[in-house]
């Protein structure tokens, strides 16, 4: 594929978040959809309006994402044809980020999860100052032999990465215990509490009806890719045992991917079939958080998950397994659910959709947590900050070797 530039339609002018000097910054990224396309195209909208030349390095499907809110925020696009998975089409792959490398000459170059992190990091080596965000450790996804050869690729890159910036203290001290020992950096996902504000949400009835949803019956909201990570084959398990208390309630599944097929079969086999409503892939998930009484995610394994945090923003309340910044989202407000148990987690999804009242409060503490520890802006402020940090260290100089007089090769002293 081609890795000519796409110039972008507009740009925006936002001076709200300090910056470093003018940069050239390279995102690049393999998933073109999802919380983490998100946080790039925030990324590099908010970097256009801080005066940064932008560009953005992802495939350029039908249908991505990435490509369409980054170049409509300002960023040129560069065409970067990468598969999800590792394969034989990697040194390919490779070969395309150098050229792009070499027609864009990035200061710094921003990699983000483990596609992007293997392909850039053997194409640059170190030359060109580079950021890894993992966006939750793709050494989590597997097990046995394969876990401990991503998790040795990753000890031994951290040398081509000159900061690692998680999303959660979790997933740091995640890295940690598999043995990374690179320069690290704290940023937490935010989200742009204006977009996601409830006064400017649909009112639920409304919302429902956009939707062709019922005005009455309890309903959980579960946004994110249909995929083995976000657990929803375990969420429908836990909620056979909600149906046995609540046959009227309702679930919706938003998003698109791989195991569609199989979680369909799995709802069908629900005493009430009709009870799981199948979205699809939305490009505004903002009527769902407005029509449902609560968000649940039951992810089995995570960095930050973004869609609890726009629900959040939104003023309803999360259910979320014990992952990697679940706690860190929540607070103290509420815990989240051990990993892979669906008898607990099918207990706080009936204790919630069984108390508006408790689903309302709920609600409004997400919305306030939300305020004070993942608004965009910081996160916005936060990134600048490393960046800059990076830059500054290159232009350090190493401490010169000493040089030995003929006294000290005599072997004199004072």
């Amino acid at each position: 594929m081609s890795a000519s530039l796409v110039r972008p339609a507009h740009r925006h002018r936002l001076r709200d978040v300090p910056s470093c000097e003018s940069l050239t910054i390279l995102h690049v990224s393999q998933p073109v959809d999802g919380g983490v396309a998100q946080v790039v195209a925030d990324l590099a909208r908010g970097q256009v309006g801080d005066g940064h030349e932008v560009v953005v390095a992802c495939p350029c499907p039908e249908g991505g994402r990435l490509s369409r809110d980054a170049g409509a925020g300002g960023a040129r696009i560069a065409p970067w044809g990468a598969d999800r998975a590792p394969g034989p089409g990697l040194p390919h792959e490779v070969t395309e980020l150098r050229r792009i490398l070499a027609e864009t000459r990035p200061d710094l170059v921003h990699l983000h999860s483990s596609k992007a992190g293997l392909a850039g990091r053997l194409a640059i080596r170190g030359r060109i100052a580079t950021v890894f965000q993992p966006h939750a450790w793709s050494f989590e996804a597997v097990g046995g032999p394969s876990a401990r050869m991503i998790e040795r690729w990753e000890r031994w890159a951290t040398r081509w990465s000159d900061r690692l910036v998680c999303v959660s203290a979790a997933e740091r001290a995640r890295g940690q215990a598999a043995g990374l020992g690179g320069r690290w950096a704290l940023v937490p996902n935010g989200v742009d509490l204006d977009r996601f504000d409830p006064a400017r949400l649909l009112p639920r009835p409304k919302a429902r009806a956009s939707l062709g949803l019922s005005q009455h019956a309890p309903l959980a909201v579960c946004v994110g890719r249909l995929c083995r990570q976000k657990g929803q084959d375990l969420l429908l398990r836990a909620w056979g045992e909600v149906l046995a208390e609540l046959p009227h309630a309702r679930l919706a599944l938003v998003g698109d991917g791989p195991d569609r097929g199989a979680l369909e079969e799995q709802a069908a086999a629900l005493p009430v079939p009709e009870s799981v409503v199948f979205a699809g892939r939305v490009d505004d998930p903002r009527p769902w958080y407005a029509a449902g009484d609560l968000m649940v995610l039951p992810s089995r394994w995570e960095g930050m998950a973004l869609s609890p945090l726009e629900a959040m923003a939104c003023g309803r309340p999360v259910v979320l397994t014990d992952v990697a910044g679940a706690r860190e989202c929540l607070g103290d407000q509420q815990f989240p659910v051990p990993v892979g148990d669906t008898r607990t987690l099918a207990t706080s999804l009936m204790r919630l959709l069984a108390d508006q009242e408790l689903c309302a409060e709920l609600g409004r503490r997400s919305r306030v947590r939300t305020m004070e520890r993942h608004d965009l802006r910081a996160t916005r402020m936060l990134m600048a900050q490393t960046y800059d940090a990076v830059i500054q260290s290159r232009r350090i100089p190493a401490p010169a070797a000493p040089v030995a007089t003929n006294d000290h090769r005599a072997g004199k002293s004072d």
